[in-house]
């Protein structure tokens, strides 16, 4: 009889070789190169499709079991409204706030009121020796962390015993901003002494923040984001070291925020590499390197204002990254914070993503859970070397002050922002509900009825501010588009889908051109299969504009007579989804007038097709945007 004890499983086979899976791989390849399975990242990052296991050596980080920090955000511009969001939150779950006012990086036109009594309002009842407090400033704020300062002495708690982050940060403002009114040389003394302030009045920091978000909201790499922040804080320690600080107390008066997006093993990558990183500059100083806080947030540029719900999904995977590559606290937008003031259900919906990540899926159990892993190991040392070149680079340059000066860190963000937006474009990179999977028939989820107030701010600017920007904006601004249109006409634009042959010849094609148009908000329609001929259907359908969609097969023998029928018919631009092929010349002769396919430039097409239905020139449609 066999027993448990007695089944070998594994054990009957041989074991698998690296070659073997090679060979049962040039099978699937037909010929074709192995290099089609190896990618690269913006950063030039060599991503393989299969890696063995790596030597397992633990990144410290957060200690071995303890979770991060969930911090919610406060950011309504009334203070008892602020109030009333920070005792939720943390009535329910979060376990810290971050202050976010008016004019920082994150604000969207919120943000708190930067006064002492605006600032007593919000934290009205708030235990501040029992939560974490992260501050989100502006130049014009920065003046808050007296007040904050003098909040705590007024309250009589000892500054000691609490866990604040003050987040200074000039350096970080300069690049937002592209404005200051001094130079480093002249800011670095006021810097190093507001930092010695606090800590002389027994607050035990960190004072600085070294914030890559900036870089990342930019559209910038992995690479670029660490390599800013690493040169941040070492300006930040040296202006600290020169105001005679201990190194030691530089060291530990600056912390670092780091964007979290939905590509989980970048993200992890980036969150173990920025700990090496700075565990590199620690052993330069002549310091025992220990670990240094790293907070997240969830990534401003993958949010999207159109099926705002797959928001939630992208938040959910950069938590876990982030709390995965070890984030000492994290903050996660709501998901309808694209489209104005996040409501308490939206609010809800951030805190309980942490929630459940930590309480039910007890993601911060384990101790740098990537150690070990051959890709994750790989890419993190990737970045870390691609980083410490970057953070070179700006050091040969001055600093990261005088870089931004000098453009240099812009031009170099702005090449790689071209490039992933080029991606976006083309629908390489997808973000679900913007370039891809799109609903045009969605119902817009509601926000609190507070408008937006842009902060004014006069002062010139000295160098080339760096943008934040999501990347759905290009698509979302052709679904306004015809949102418009439908508030007009009561109809969506439409293209007609000329489907030929069996529901099988076509279904595929027809689908794709279905996503493709409705990604810029033009509706596919079908006419009833059994029409005929088919330019009956297509006048029928109200729509302008018409896509063939078959097999190539189908198209060989009835794509030039349906294209001659839409044409006779009335269609002002006809489409084929696939590629021509051989059959370009006699398509085009035909009537065809663009190819769709996976790969051209979805964007150019769809702003063509705008030209087309409002008479204006939106770009070419000629090619399909090959």
């Amino acid at each position: 009889m066999t027993t448990p004890e007695t089944l070998s499983f594994a054990g009957d086979f041989a074991p698998a070789t690296r070659d073997d899976w090679r060979k049962l791989v040039g099978a699937v390849l037909k010929g074709a190169p192995f290099e089609r399975l190896v990618s690269r990242s913006h950063d030039g990052l060599t991503i393989e499709p299969l890696y063995e296991p790596a030597a397992a050596h633990a990144v410290a980080g957060r200690a071995p079991g303890a979770a991060w920090t969930l911090l919610q955000r406060v950011d309504h511009p009334d203070p008892a409204a602020a109030n009333a969001q920070a005792l939720d939150d943390l009535d329910n779950g979060a376990a810290g706030l971050v202050l976010v006012f008016a004019g920082s990086v994150s604000a969207d036109g919120y943000g708190l009121q930067a006064s002492s009594a605006a600032l007593a309002r919000v934290l009205d009842g708030v235990e501040l020796d029992l939560i974490a407090i992260d501050l989100n400033l502006s130049p014009s704020s920065r003046h808050i962390i007296h007040d904050l300062a003098a909040l705590v002495k007024n309250r009589g708690i000892a500054p000691g015993s609490l866990d604040l982050r003050f987040s200074i940060n000039p350096i970080g403002g300069f690049a937002a901003l592209g404005k200051s009114s001094r130079s480093w040389n002249a800011m670095a003394p006021a810097f190093a002494t507001m930092v010695g302030a606090l800590a002389g009045a027994g607050f035990r920091g960190p004072f600085a923040v070294a914030d890559g978000r900036i870089i990342h909201n930019a559209g910038g790499s992995p690479a670029q984001e660490l390599a800013f922040a690493l040169a941040s804080g070492v300006a930040y320690l040296r202006a600290l070291e020169a105001s005679g600080m201990a190194l030691e107390a530089a060291r530990d008066a600056v912390y670092f925020r780091l964007s979290a997006d939905a590509e989980q093993f970048t993200t992890m990558a980036k969150f173990r590499a920025a700990r090496k990183l700075w565990a590199r500059v620690e052993t330069a100083c002549g310091l025992e390197p220990k670990p240094t806080m790293i907070t997240a947030e969830t990534a401003w540029r993958m949010m999207s204002r159109r099926d705002t719900y797959s928001n939630m999904l992208r938040t959910t995977i950069a938590v876990a990254a982030a709390g995965l590559g070890g984030a000492d606290a994290i903050t996660v937008l709501p998901y309808t914070a694209p489209l104005g003031l996040p409501d308490a259900f939206a609010r809800r919906a951030a805190r309980n993503t942490q929630l459940v990540l930590l309480e039910e899926s007890n993601l911060a159990r384990v101790a740098d859970p990537a150690a070990g892993s051959g890709a994750l190991e790989a890419i993190t040392e990737q970045l870390c070397a691609a980083a410490w070149q970057t953070f070179q680079e700006i050091e040969k340059i001055g600093g990261a002050w005088a870089a931004l000066e000098a453009g240099s860190i812009q031009e170099a963000v702005s090449a790689v922002r071209a490039e992933r937006q080029k991606a976006f474009a083309r629908g390489k990179d997808i973000l679900t509900g913007a370039n891809a999977f799109p609903n045009i028939h969605e119902a817009v989820p509601a926000v609190l009825d507070v408008a937006a107030q842009p902060s004014p701010d006069d002062e010139p600017a000295v160098a080339k501010a760096l943008p934040r920007l999501r990347l759905a904006e290009p698509f979302e601004a052709l679904r306004d588009a015809s949102d418009e249109i439908f508030a007009k006409t009561g109809a969506r634009p439409k293209i007609f889908l000329a489907t030929l042959g069996t529901p099988a010849d076509f279904t595929a094609r027809a689908m794709f051109a279905k996503n493709f148009f409705e990604t810029g908000g033009i509706e596919g329609v079908s006419g009833d299969e059994d029409a005929s001929p088919i330019s009956t259907a297509f006048k029928a359908s109200g729509a302008a504009l018409a896509c063939l969609c078959s097999s190539d097969k189908v198209y060989e023998s009835e794509a030039a007579a349906a294209a001659v029928a839409l044409k006779a018919a009335g269609a002002r631009h006809i489409y084929l989804a696939g590629r021509p092929g051989e059959r370009e010349t006699g398509l085009r002769e035909a009537g065809v007038q663009s190819f769709i396919y996976d790969g051209c430039d979805l964007l150019s097409t769809l702003n063509a097709a705008y030209g087309i239905l409002d008479g204006t020139d939106r770009g070419t449609a000629k090619t399909g945007g090959a």
